[in-house]
């Protein structure tokens, strides 16, 4: 299983990913401040699995593609649909609700915090034409993991 994890600002990116890694999460960051050699390095230890947790700014949702990720997480809402929407096609074909990509399932979690955020919120889906609930008490996890048992 491998989660990408978005926030807005390279602080935040960096706090999470220290936080992450003092719990004893594989977690990896990736952001605009980092040489690109370095984003490159670190990029392929997520594609490689030598990292599951990758904490990332709105440069990963551009143009970077990975096709083994289970679960999504808007940590941060984005600051507009058309960043939620690279973000969205970063990790596949998955609709705002879901992740995974070629034939996998997977999960998509946006934190919503203010009314800015439902605003926002509210324009990807007019936007997109879809409809994204509020997460359930319980989430059964076999659901959305490829090889798991329902």
């Amino acid at each position: 299983m491998q989660v990408v994890i978005f926030v807005r600002s390279v602080q935040r990116c960096g706090a999470l990913h220290t936080l992450l890694s003092e719990q004893n999460f594989p977690s990896i960051a990736i952001h605009r401040n980092m040489p690109q050699e370095e984003r490159l390095a670190r990029y392929q230890q997520f594609k490689d699995f030598q990292k599951r947790i990758l904490v990332a700014t709105n440069l990963f949702g551009r143009g970077m593609d990975i096709e083994r990720v289970n679960i999504v997480f808007n940590y941060d809402m984005p600051e507009d649909s058309d960043t939620y929407l690279h973000r969205k096609e970063a990790h596949g074909r998955f609709q705002v609700a879901r992740a995974g990509r070629f034939g996998t399932k997977g999960l998509a979690i946006t934190f919503v915090s203010d009314e800015n955020d439902a605003k926002i919120l509210n324009d990807v889906q007019d936007r997109f034409d879809v409809n994204v609930t509020e997460l359930p008490a319980e989430i059964e996890v076999a659901s959305y993991i490829e090889g798991r048992a329902n």
